[in-house]
């Protein structure tokens, strides 16, 4: 069970609440990928939707979790110490 439950954990959130977060953000980015082969093909459409997609799931994700991890697991993130801070 340890698999399931240890990362959720770690950011706050029971399996359940990970699954809901982590499948809103696939969906989000699955339109916003559709967006960026359609602007491949047709340049004049979706025009800023990859750009906004990342700076929407940034924001959500990492600058404001509704619930905070430890500050031990803070460490432990791959984003840089001072890009954390900012």
């Amino acid at each position: 069970m340890k698999p399931f439950t240890e990362h959720p954990r770690s950011v706050g959130e029971s399996y359940f609440e990970h699954l809901q977060a982590s499948f809103g953000f696939g969906v989000r980015m699955l339109f916003a990928s559709l967006g960026c082969f359609l602007h491949g093909i047709f340049p004049f459409l979706c025009t800023s939707t990859g750009s906004a997609a990342v700076t929407k799931l940034h924001h959500k994700m990492v600058t404001h979790r509704s619930k905070l991890s430890s500050p031990s697991n803070a460490d432990s993130s791959s984003e840089p110490a001072a890009a954390r801070r900012a």
